[in-house]
């Protein structure tokens, strides 16, 4: 990479990869609410293979408290139940042969602070690596400078695109962050 485009271009596409990361890390915390995210995580043994379960069944979330499961052959209902249960997700699936019904327990209040406590340190590591990005960033333009690619003012003009690229990505993690403590302490 020589030019500064070509530096903020990656630059800006690790750091949206370091977001969407967060993205996800954030879509498999548990809270009070249903979702099919908590168990992208499980994985069940189906025809001798261990197989993710939206590989093996259809999964939905008939409403806020509740995950259905509707495995494709039924007759791994009672594998898909007892890979749940293993999972240790604090989970207590139910099958009546056609479902498997996953019923969310309500959440105490103790752990909810603990679930925001989670979610501020993984919203702190996600701007630990923005930043990160943003250093490397930083020192493959004054590289680039010194091989004399191209002018200070250049450079200073890229570091200063940089700086703003990281800004955002940190307000877009931190108003996350907030978000999924608004979700997780609502009742």
């Amino acid at each position: 990479m020589n030019t500064t485009k070509e530096i903020i271009t990656d630059c800006d596409h690790r750091m949206a990869k370091a977001l969407e990361s967060f993205n996800n890390e954030l879509s498999k915390i548990r809270t009070g609410r249903a979702s099919t995210g908590l168990l992208d995580t499980v994985k069940v043994d189906a025809y001798g293979t261990m197989m993710t379960l939206n590989q093996v069944a259809n999964l939905s979330v008939p409403d806020a408290h509740s995950i259905a499961i509707q495995p494709w052959d039924r007759g791994l209902s009672g594998a898909i139940e007892k890979a749940i249960r293993d999972a240790n997700l604090g989970l207590n699936p139910s099958s009546d042969g056609t479902f498997v019904r996953v019923p969310m327990p309500p959440m105490t209040e103790e752990r909810r602070k603990e679930i925001t406590k989670i979610v501020k340190k993984l919203g702190e590591e996600a701007k630990i690596s923005i930043r990160n990005v943003r250093r490397d960033a930083m020192e493959h333009l004054k590289k680039a400078e010194k091989e004399e690619h191209f002018s200070e003012d250049e450079r200073k003009r890229g570091e200063d695109d940089i700086q703003k690229k990281t800004d955002q990505r940190v307000k877009d993690i931190d108003g996350l962050v907030a978000a999924k403590e608004k979700e997780v302490m609502a009742v």
